[in-house]
């Protein structure tokens, strides 16, 4: 009787120890189904923009990597298709592109990347049909547009492919946490779900890129096209 005694107010003394102490207890629900990603437009719209002064890179430009070094991205402009961009040489400042309307655009770069749909080709690289290649993406207020003509690697493969030297342009921006949206001229990205969401909200015009694969998101929604699963 005495040792039922004992075993009863000891369990009483651990029962008021964790009240005391507040600890608590949970069991996994074997049940549950966590929530499905939101479609990459649901994600722009939803998601509140961050605070973004920390990822400027040069003048009138918004350049991000993610976290794990697969994608880089730069909200930027565009002068008869020549990109102002931190992270590739180019000739966007020539006073011959002055002449051209300035466009807001966004474009990333993926260091492992799919190969593009052959629906989804959008040049014929100088009428030779060869070198369009993936690893490349573009989101203009209209339109999106996954891969481009091109000899050679991006700097992005070129700094964390699988031959990559982890050093470069890339390797010193900041990095946009999953989960968190930027913005600039009207244009927004989002790092979620394993990869890279960007769009036009308003416009009804996105894409979403992985090293998988792609969607390209237009007419609000209504159609996408890519290797990836459509979104709903």
């Amino acid at each position: 009787m005495g040792g039922m005694r004992r075993t009863v107010l000891g369990i009483l003394a651990a029962v008021l120890l964790i009240l005391a102490t507040g600890c608590s207890f949970a069991t996994k629900d074997p049940d549950y189904v966590p929530p499905a990603p939101l479609a990459p437009l649901e994600q722009l719209k939803q998601v509140p923009v961050t605070e973004q002064t920390t990822l400027a890179a040069g003048e009138d430009v918004t350049a991000f990597v993610t976290r794990d070094k697969g994608i880089v991205c730069a909200l930027t402009s565009s002068k008869g298709g020549h990109l102002n961009l931190p992270y590739e040489a180019n000739s966007y400042s020539d006073a011959a592109n002055n002449k051209f309307p300035v466009v807001p655009v966004a474009h990333c770069e993926l260091a492992k990347y799919a190969k593009p749909e052959l629906t989804d080709i959008a040049d014929d690289c100088a009428g030779t049909g060869l070198g369009y290649l993936g690893g490349t993406v573009l989101l203009s207020p209209d339109k999106a547009v996954y891969g481009s003509c091109r000899s050679g690697v991006t700097q992005m493969e070129s700094e964390f492919g699988p031959k990559g030297t982890r050093n470069g342009p890339i390797s010193k921006l900041r990095e946009l946490a999953d989960g968190q949206n930027i913005e600039r001229n009207g244009l927004r990205c989002s790092a979620y779900n394993g990869g890279v969401a960007c769009g036009n909200v308003s416009g009804g015009v996105a894409f979403f890129v992985t090293p998988e694969g792609y969607q390209l998101i237009s007419d609000g929604g209504k159609t996408v096209t890519g290797n990836l699963k459509q979104a709903s």
